[in-house]
């Protein structure tokens, strides 16, 4: 099945575009400051997966980092439509309609069009406490509804796991499956430190960490499907 081949591809850039996108303005804003005509902007030697030392946006939405970050989100954003439309599209071919699909569909494009308008905004400034608010729903309306389409995902793959024996690899989805919850569980935890002030350096770590854990995602996709000839 050929549509099989085109996700595994789409998969691993799924990965390789936003990691190498938000560590390379990590690098950037930290290590080469003749970059930044505006010194304010920038950050000293941080691994913020550990010490939270930055957010994601305060080291993208600056100049230059943001030529980096944007194409690269919106890039992402459009495989992301690509990907969850395939996912549909094998599904059907293999085990016929589930009562899943359009749930998988609806929150996996939600997800990629919050990205695309969080990157749209990012590094737009105004002095507004609605606007900042709007901002965090959208960044946090991507997470949920990125985290949901890959539950129902998984879900969905166990229900029909026996049609797909020839297909994937199911050490993989289990992995899958492990993943969200963790996933899962850790959104659940969370809550009410992100809810609560204070806190900063742990709060950004969580960012860094989570971000990775959702596009881990796809690198376990990439593996779990079985290549076809």
């Amino acid at each position: 099945m050929d549509t099989i081949n085109k996700i595994k591809s789409i998969s691993i850039w799924i990965f390789i575009i936003p990691f190498v996108a938000i560590n390379t303005c990590l690098i950037l804003i930290t290590s080469f400051h003749e970059l930044f005509p505006n010194k304010e902007h920038i950050i000293g030697f941080t691994i913020p997966y550990i010490d939270g030392g930055a957010s994601i946006s305060r080291t993208a939405r600056v100049f230059p980092t943001y030529l980096i970050f944007k194409p690269a989100m919106f890039l992402t954003a459009y495989l992301l439509i690509r990907y969850w439309l395939y996912i549909k599209n094998i599904i059907i071919n293999i085990h016929g309609e589930h009562q899943n699909l359009k749930k998988i569909l609806i929150f996996g494009i939600a997800s990629a069009i919050c990205l695309i308008i969080h990157s749209i905004f990012l590094g737009i400034k105004f002095d507004i406490d609605l606007y900042k608010l709007f901002r965090r729903i959208i960044m946090l309306s991507f997470i949920i509804f990125e985290v949901v389409a890959q539950a129902y995902l998984v879900i969905t793959l166990y229900s029909i796991k026996k049609k797909l024996l020839s297909f994937i690899n199911l050490k993989f989805l289990k992995l899958k499956a492990v993943l969200v919850s963790i996933l899962i569980s850790v959104m659940v935890i969370s809550i009410p430190i992100v809810s609560m002030p204070g806190n900063k350096h742990l709060k950004h770590a969580l960012e860094w960490d989570f971000f990775l854990g959702v596009i881990l995602f796809y690198v376990l996709t990439f593996f779990m499907w079985k290549k076809q000839k």
